[in-house]
């Protein structure tokens, strides 16, 4: 059993203090929580799993505002 909860809560506080416009870069660190959990067979938290969601959401936007119109 990893103790992942402290990484989680630490990113969380970055994000949380992190510009609107490049919170989005923590995805990965994130993702490797969730996978993580996944490999140990643990139960991924729902607000980890929103969080998750809504940085990918926040990474495919800041892809398109990168766009050449």
């Amino acid at each position: 059993m990893t103790n992942t909860t402290p990484e989680m809560d630490r990113l969380s506080a970055q994000i949380s203090q992190a510009d609107s416009q490049t919170r989005y870069r923590y995805e990965p660190q994130v993702r490797r929580v969730i996978e993580r959990l996944n490999a140990e067979g643990e139960a991924v938290p729902a607000a980890t799993k929103r969080l998750h969601e809504e940085l990918l959401r926040e990474a495919i936007e800041a892809q398109f505002d990168n766009m050449p119109v």
